[in-house]
């Protein structure tokens, strides 16, 4: 029977190794760090004891026995154990230096970046919102000397190079921004090519958006996503600021037609990452100093001229990470002020404006509105104004919000405008079973009072409505079919594409999935249509374009009607893995004929799977899945007993 100092040391060899694995290559929790330095501690305390004495003297009778014993100490043995061993000194040597070493890349992963790149100095420009007349430019420049900044821009030409235009001059940045300034470009010209060029060598370029009811304003392309973490998965080669899903992003998206090339990206919050894998603070300068750090990433500009990353204007929602892990106490509670700072300074400053009925100062207001050719866009805030979640009167909104939002789905669209697209940093549906209260499944009150809205305007005003969330470094799409048309059976079935209004939740951008599968359908309300939970890079490319749709694709003889078709196709690790289709026919009673259906105003077709890459489920998933429920039965046992002890403590 092996000896406790011998035990000792084999069981906190592997928890370093096990441990640093999953921190370093799965999930990044901070729960991880102590155990592994104090496995470290542990282990080179029992290792040195018994190098100085591995084996306890052996009796008489046993001392032949012993011999044996020790003789059959392989190298794989020693190696896989971290245990010690007289006869094979350089084996015992190399395995203490694996444990070491493991640490040590723990340490570089935790400290590298914040130590080696504080990027106080880091010097950028990059594009925000885009209208078809003015695009928003944010930079940001902390060399005095390059001060005053001239910004300028000229249209895009293959011919005689045009007049360059100057826009502005910026004469002051201070700390009070955190040097940041955002210059907005007036007087464009629509879907027009534009260069910008600033006086401190800082360039880039960008499309304006199409003027409404214009021919390019029948097409839209735009990407979606969630969650940042630079150099995760780690890899001690890579720049500790490489951020490798931006890098695949851009890849996969300059091998699209010219056409197709997205307009912008809807970024759905935890751009930064203050808590994880540890909080080393909560002074608005630990806050600007994560933002610095993604910015001074070099994946930004890894590409051509024409293709780089910091070109695609970006556009923000805020999460919880970006203050605090499930954040819901308000906007003047510590940490937020000073979390909300870099966020203003860095992403509201060049983001679209404020609904136009706001029903709050519009200073204040942390939510977007705007439109871009066919579409129509509402960028919720589902952190700022939330209160506690699974009360009666839980707000994930607030009062100003929520009215804004119900007037926004209310009010009809332009002439040319065919869907609303309301985008949530956390999802809208409750097949999420971990988690589920800091989600929209913790606010099921307001979220019933939302989709009423959203179902009214599908039936009233001619639009579609999509819905599209981040935050779960997974991918699902959900249907919610509208109650009041009286479905059959057969349009709530699970893992089936149909009518309702129809979710896209993705993430992450560049960061860990979950191991678990927590996601799955538990009644006829929020209909699972595919669940994509692995890859450390997710994102949603959605296309709208004018085109031919069948009004009835499952009819013997399918209908063509003219309609808006828009496409999503999901992206998991560069790659398409997953396309579905949803139609809005621009001819009704075409459409509603073809089916045979009285309400002609209002059909909208079911959507539809187009392509499906994704692998079927394995021998690993059941364990996956159970792993998943008895998570959600611990939180659910937790919250219990929580409340009883409240209960008998009042």
């Amino acid at each position: 029977m092996a000896s406790i100092p011998r035990l000792v040391t084999a069981a906190s060899s592997t928890a370093i190794r096990i441990c640093s694995f999953i921190f370093l290559r799965w999930i990044p929790g901070h729960h991880f760090v102590p155990l592994i330095f104090t496995s470290l501690v542990v282990y080179l305390t029992s290792f040195w004891s018994l190098r100085q004495n591995p084996y306890p003297p052996p009796s008489t009778r046993a001392k032949n026995d012993n011999k044996r014993s020790r003789s059959k100490d392989s190298v794989l043995k020693i190696l896989l154990t971290g245990l010690p061993s007289k006869h094979s000194p350089w084996s015992t040597t190399f395995t203490a230096l694996i444990n070491i070493v493991v640490a040590l890349l723990t340490l570089d992963f935790l400290i590298r970046g914040l130590v080696m790149y504080p990027s106080a100095d880091v010097s950028f420009s990059r594009v925000g919102h885009v209208s078809p007349t003015t695009a928003n430019l944010l930079l940001r420049e902390p060399d005095q000397s390059q001060l005053p900044i001239t910004v300028s821009y000229q249209e895009t030409s293959s011919y005689n190079a045009p007049e360059w235009i100057e826009e502005g001059t910026i004469y002051k940045l201070d700390d009070i921004t955190d040097f940041t300034a955002t210059v907005t470009l007036k007087n464009l010209k629509p879907s027009t090519q534009y260069n910008y060029l600033l006086s401190n060598n800082k360039s880039g370029s960008f499309m304006t958006a199409p003027q409404p009811g214009s021919p390019p304003a029948n097409r839209l392309s735009f990407v979606t996503s969630s969650c940042i973490k630079p150099n995760f998965p780690y890899n001690i080669l890579s720049h500790p600021l490489k951020v490798p899903g931006i890098e695949l992003m851009t890849e996969a998206l300059a091998k699209l037609p010219q056409i197709m090339r997205p307009a912008f990206m809807l970024f759905l919050g935890d751009f930064v990452y203050i808590d994880v894998p540890f909080r080393f603070g909560s002074s608005m300068d630990h806050y600007r100093s994560e933002y610095r750090r993604i910015y001074a990433s070099p994946s930004w500009n890894v590409s051509s001229l024409e293709d780089r990353a910091i070109d695609l204007p970006w556009i923000h929602t805020l999460d919880d990470h970006e203050i605090e892990n499930d954040w819901s106490r308000g906007n003047k509670t510590a940490p937020y002020p000073a979390a909300v700072d870099p966020f203003q300074h860095y992403h509201v400053a060049a983001n679209p404006p404020v609904p136009e009925e706001s029903f709050a100062n519009p200073d204040e207001v942390t939510y977007f509105s705007f439109i871009n050719g066919p579409a129509s866009f509402f960028m919720l805030d589902t952190r700022t104004y939330r209160s506690e979640p699974s009360k009666g009167n839980s707000t994930i909104l607030g009062f100003a919000q929520l009215q804004s939002l119900l007037t926004y789905l209310s009010t009809p669209e332009p002439e040319g405008v065919r869907w609303k697209i309301i985008s949530s940093s956390v999802p809208f549906t409750k097949n999420w079973h971990v988690g589920t209260a800091d989600t929209w499944g913790g606010f099921l009150n307001e979220r019933r009072t939302v989709f009423e809205a959203m179902w009214r305007a599908e039936r009233e005003l001619g639009v579609r409505i999509v819905l599209l969330s981040g935050d779960r470094h997974e991918f699902g799409a959900t249907r919610f079919p509208d109650p009041s048309l009286d479905f059959p059976a057969s349009e709530s079935q699970p893992d089936t594409a149909g009518l309702g209004l129809h979710e896209f939740s993705v993430g992450p951008l560049s960061m860990f999935y979950l191991p678990v599968r927590s996601y799955y359908q538990t009644d006829d309300e929020d209909v699972s249509v595919k669940y994509a939970p692995d890859g450390n890079s997710k994102f949603g490319y959605i296309e709208i374009a004018d085109g031919v749709d069948e009004a009835d694709p499952t009819a013997v003889a399918p209908v063509p009607v003219r309609s808006s078709i828009l496409t999503y196709s999901l992206y998991v690790d560069g790659e398409v893995v997953w396309k579905y289709r949803l139609s809005i026919p621009l001819d009704r009673e075409t459409a509603a004929g073809a089916v045979n259906i009285p309400e002609k105003n209002n059909y909208l077709p079911p959507g539809r799977i187009l392509e499906d890459r994704i692998p079927k489920e394995s021998w690993d998933v059941a364990l996956k899945k159970t792993v998943g429920r008895a998570e959600e039965l611990a939180r659910q046992g937790l919250d219990w007993a929580t409340e009883m002890y409240h209960k008998m403590t009042v």
